[in-house]
């Protein structure tokens, strides 16, 4: 079973609600700050933390007229608060806000991805063991090669997907930065401890430096690891739905009771799940350019950053909470014909076999091209008329002089392909 998420769900970090009540809490901690500056009173201070409040329909009606959202919100609080307000937002400028509640929004955004992550990591490692001896045909260039298991492709997706976390949890704390340095970042409006102070309060760092806003390289870095991470799972996607295909059908994604495929065709069972992960991953990665398109802006700050992070970075983060919960179910109730791969293996004849052929024969003293050309003959010969690789080697004059039957017979057996994977499922059941 899939837990359940113990922290909030995504949507409800991009909520207007969610927002404005991180923008309350940069506002409250600022003057705070200054109270304990003695800039603000005690009483003022206490009188702002009970009535300090926001209506959303306020707020937008406000906004509507003065066209800046920062201005609404604030006009908002401060009818509430009364005369107290006037120590609010002192010294600060929108982005000391916006800025550094986004930073709180993403912390929290990326708090539920590597919950994500660490729950479909931990299904890999699960379903990976299950077919750790399961063997199907590897496939380079989409064409038969040598016998993998079907455990080693899982526990591959296992250490890619620890990377990602790895690489998650570094962005995480690449955003985790806040600023409350005024206008153009020289302080020259608000002391210095009271940025160390809202950040220290809301679990962020002070940015060593800042122009009016956070830097966007920070973002972009975010936005990029996302992207990253998307792609992984549209790499693993993609190989299910080429795993799917009826000729070669060796695993199939979940199909339940009552669904239907197709409003033409009642057999099909397409792998829709997998196809939607590959679109979305492709969503993610363009928002990752968008967001480097962001780090250049004019001087100290322009606003052409602002309206494409507003769709971006929520978009982003719930496009993959919504792929990595869904690659979940996918992984968990995965169907994997066993039998299935079975037959495929044997598709090519023994051809598969054809590497340790040829480094038997080099092992009996013939040079690495005899060795090469008299195996490919006999591959050719079995491909070609639809024949045992192993039979046409057995029959072959030059063959016979190197390799008696019973050694040809020992090298054909599946089992010296897989004989060193516990080295990887060591190391998988570290992670």
């Amino acid at each position: 079973m899939i837990k359940k998420y113990t922290l909030p769900r995504m949507g409800e970090v991009w909520s207007e609600e969610n927002k404005f009540q991180k923008w309350l809490q940069v506002e409250l901690a600022s003057v705070e700050a200054r109270s304990k500056l003695g800039k603000v009173p005690v009483e003022a201070l206490e009188e702002i933390k009970q009535k300090a409040s926001f209506n959303l329909a306020r707020i937008e009606e406000i906004e509507k007229e003065v066209e800046h959202d920062v201005i609404a919100f604030l006009t908002v609080v401060g009818e509430n608060v009364g005369e107290a307000a006037r120590y609010l937002h002192y010294g600060m400028t929108s982005s000391d806000v916006v800025d550094t509640a986004l930073s709180l929004l993403m912390k929290e955004a990326s708090e539920i991805l590597i919950q994500d992550i660490k729950e479909l990591i931990d299904i890999l490692k699960k379903r990976a063991v299950e077919f750790k001896n399961t063997l199907m045909m590897g496939r380079t260039h989409g064409v038969h090669a040598e016998p993998i298991t079907f455990g080693l492709k899982l526990a591959l997706w296992a250490f890619e997907m620890r990377r990602n976390l790895t690489r998650l949890e570094r962005a995480k704390e690449t955003i985790s930065y806040g600023k409350i340095s005024g206008v153009v970042g020289t302080y020259a409006e608000v002391n210095p401890f009271v940025e160390k102070y809202v950040c220290e309060k809301l679990g962020l760092k002070p940015a060593e430096v800042s122009s009016q806003i956070l830097q966007r390289d920070r973002h972009a870095e975010f936005l990029t690891v996302l992207a990253i991470t998307a792609s992984s799972l549209e790499k693993f996607a993609t190989e299910i739905r080429h795993l799917q295909r009826t000729e070669v059908l060796e695993v199939e994604e979940p199909f339940k009771k009552g669904q239907k495929g197709s409003s033409a065709m009642p057999h099909k069972k397409n792998p829709i799940i997998c196809e939607r992960i590959c679109g979305l991953a492709r969503l993610i990665r363009s928002n990752a350019f968008a967001g480097m398109e962001n780090i250049a802006l004019w001087h100290e700050r322009d606003i052409s950053h602002s309206s494409v992070e507003r769709i971006v970075i929520p978009d982003s983060t719930i496009a993959l909470d919504y792929i990595l919960n869904k690659f979940k179910d996918v992984i968990v109730n995965l169907k994997v014909n066993k039998e299935k791969m079975r037959q495929n293996l044997e598709l090519s004849k023994g051809l598969v076999f054809s590497q340790k052929v040829l480094l038997a024969l080099i092992e009996k003293g013939l040079s690495r091209e005899e060795a090469y050309q008299i195996v490919q003959r006999n591959a050719f010969k079995s491909w070609e008329e639809e024949s045992s690789f192993k039979e046409n080697l057995i029959i072959d004059g030059q063959v016979g002089k190197l390799l008696t039957k019973d050694e040809i017979e020992n090298i054909f057996d599946y089992g010296q392909f897989i004989k060193n994977l516990g080295v990887v499922f060591e190391r998988l059941e570290k992670i």
